[in-house]
């Protein structure tokens, strides 16, 4: 039987008026890998802080076990610019160079990266440092409070796959319901002060909350058809002498009848953006662009068109010049050489992390909206979108300086698409928005008939919205000739390449400064035949750990689909609508795992060629 490693019991936290937490509680296993969701604002952020002491709870209790070894991702860098990976990780952990470096190997720090500073390393290699640190105590137990902000797809994926062999138990608080999927087999939600853990993945979750929202939608039915009954017996009779006691009790009857509390579901935010006119033609083109700053060139030769009404998106690792290339287009960095031009008469809408610091302080949410809302939006358009980025009824009175920075982003993402651009640009919209929010963006961004160039890591978005692919890294900035899901596929087997080879083609180390058009971090020497058999043999046993798995719920599923099938045929009065939207999710579920399993099998006999190749 599994431990409890840890126990929260009649937590109670609030916030001035605002209560987050009324008597929550729920208990936490060793090995359970959960994923944390829940509306901005539920509570998520601040369970993670009660549960590594950064906050107290007003009332209750958290119970440790002793053998709990928990440990999380630092929310600041506790490191220094100036002092190199190797040095700052033996400092902060008080661990050998030799353990320092070998749990660093498995997020592909290694050789020179090791001992370059810190302050060089572009954003996802100092998140890598930071998961370094927090393993290098042995932790049995961690906490992950939206690990996957800033992250570049390289970085994601090395977590993700470092969690799925971690044999420890985990909490991850994530807007990326991709990440989650991959990662977490229970789910926690934090919602309406309470937290509800529930033994399966988000997905499966979600379809529950749907059925049981539908079975107290059936039940409040049934009730108040009974209490309108009771209520035209108590009206009919209760002036005569006879039948008052009858219609006394009916009275109290109807009393007792309670409905249940339905709270909206997960899946209910909608946002509609006001439509803008549909154009033809070339949005932009680039003409031997070169981008960058005054001391350094960042990408050149650029040639790109791109058609009015693509959505295209902006990948490439951290540190490569994405942001560059969307704040040049932006006319927020002047161009280094070569030229860019707009379709005519384009009017362009530009989101990027700092810009709600143009935001008038003294506004309040509305005005701040209404202020930026195209002619002929109406009043309950921006209100309806305020709504839709959780600035709900009173919320949207606050003054922008009482706002959080998650917040006033929002309002200045909201302001962007309610302003009628023909052209938007967006760097990261989805990190201070919580999944549901992120997908319903998504939904409506697929749908606007404008031109969108965004920079994302999040998955689920991207492969919503995105028509094209540019990708930007080594000093190019190019066309990807496939789809999200090819970019995305090569890029896991080239990682698993590189893990293979122990030859990286990273470039971590942004460039000096200098006008030459890359700087790339040194490549690690080879490795022997022995470790490269090594390394081989070690990602062939976990590929068939993943198989097991794949295995195992595919087996539950197809015996899930087979008994609801039975029991539809035995008895017919066990159909219903919620029932038979379940046996239709069971077999799009056992498409997309008999599909990993055909991926995963591949998988383990390239491994095996490659093994095969490596034997005398």
């Amino acid at each position: 039987m599994a431990k409890v490693l840890l126990q929260l019991n009649n937590i109670h936290k609030a916030y001035g008026a605002h209560v987050i937490f009324d008597d929550a509680g729920a208990s936490f296993l060793e090995n359970q890998k959960i994923g944390v969701i829940g509306r901005n604002g539920a509570g998520k952020s601040t369970l993670c802080k009660i549960i590594t002491g950064h906050e107290e709870s007003d009332g209750g209790t958290v119970a440790k076990s002793q053998d709990l070894r928990l440990s999380y991702l630092e929310q600041h860098d506790p490191y220094k610019l100036d002092e190199s990976v190797i040095n700052f990780l033996m400092r902060y952990t008080g661990k050998e160079e030799w353990e320092c470096g070998k749990v660093a190997g498995q997020f592909q720090m290694k050789g020179e990266l090791l001992h370059a500073n810190i302050g060089a390393l572009s954003g996802g290699y100092r998140t890598r440092v930071k998961l370094t640190a927090m393993l290098l105590s042995d932790p049995n137990f961690l906490i992950l409070d939206e690990p996957t902000n800033y992250l570049d797809l390289k970085t994601l994926i090395l977590l993700e796959d470092f969690l799925q062999e971690y044999e420890g138990a985990f909490l991850i608080v994530s807007h990326d319901r991709e990440f989650l999927k991959k990662t977490c087999e229970h789910t926690l939600e934090v919602e309406n002060g309470e937290m509800t853990l529930y033994p399966g993945t988000v997905a499966e979750y979600l379809v529950f909350k749907e059925e049981q929202k539908a079975q107290a939608l059936s039940s409040n039915k049934n009730i108040e058809a009974k209490k309108k009954q009771l209520q035209e017996f108590v009206d009919r009779f209760r002036a005569k002498a006879s039948k008052a006691s009858q219609a006394k009790s009916k009275m109290k009857q109807i009393e007792k009848l309670k409905t249940i509390d339905v709270d909206h579901p997960l899946s209910n935010v909608h946002i509609r953006i006001p439509a803008v006119d549909r154009r033809n033609g070339i949005a932009v083109r680039c003409d031997d662009l070169v981008i960058g700053y005054p001391e350094k060139v960042v990408a050149s030769r650029i040639n790109l068109e791109i058609q009015q009404g693509s959505h295209v998106a902006v990948l490439g690792d951290n540190g490569q010049g994405k942001t560059t290339f969307l704040r040049t287009l932006a006319e927020d960095l002047t161009a280094k050489a070569g030229s860019y031009r707009w379709g005519h008469n384009l009017q362009i809408g530009y989101y990027a992390q700092h810009v709600f610091t143009t935001l008038h302080p003294d506004r309040d949410v509305y005005t701040s909206l209404a202020e930026k809302a195209a002619p002929g939006v109406t009043r309950q358009e921006i209100l309806n979108l305020a709504g839709s980025f959780l600035f709900k009824g009173d919320d949207v009175k606050k003054k922008v300086w009482v706002l959080s920075g998650g917040e006033r982003a929002r309002v200045v993402l909201a302001g962007i698409l309610l302003a009628k651009n023909q052209v938007i640009l967006l760097d990261e919209p989805t990190n201070h928005l919580d999944f549901e929010t992120v997908e319903a963006l998504g939904r409506a961004l697929k749908g606007f008939s404008g031109t969108l160039f965004f920079i994302s890591h999040d998955r689920t978005f991207v492969n919503l919205v995105a028509t094209e692919i540019i990708e930007v890294g080594g000093g190019r900035v190019v066309r990807y000739p496939g789809t999200y899901e090819d970019y995305v596929y090569h890029l896991e087997n080239r990682l698993r390449t590189e893990v293979h080879t122990g030859v990286y083609e990273e470039e971590a180390l942004p460039d000096n400064g200098s006008e030459k058009e890359t700087s790339k971090a040194p490549k690690a020497a080879p490795i022997s035949i022995y470790e490269q058999k090594k390394n081989l043999e070690a990602e062939k046993k976990k590929l068939a750990a993943r198989l097991k798995k794949i295995e195992e719920l595919l087996e539950s599923h197809k015996a899930e689909k087979e008994l609801t099938e039975k029991e539809f045929l035995e008895d017919p009065t066990t159909w219903s609508p919620l029932r038979n939207k379940r046996l239709v999710s069971l077999v799009g579920m056992i498409e997309a795992e008999e599909k990993n399993w055909l991926e995963m099998v591949e998988k383990i006999e390239v491994v095996n060629t490659q093994l095969a190749a490596l034997t005398p």
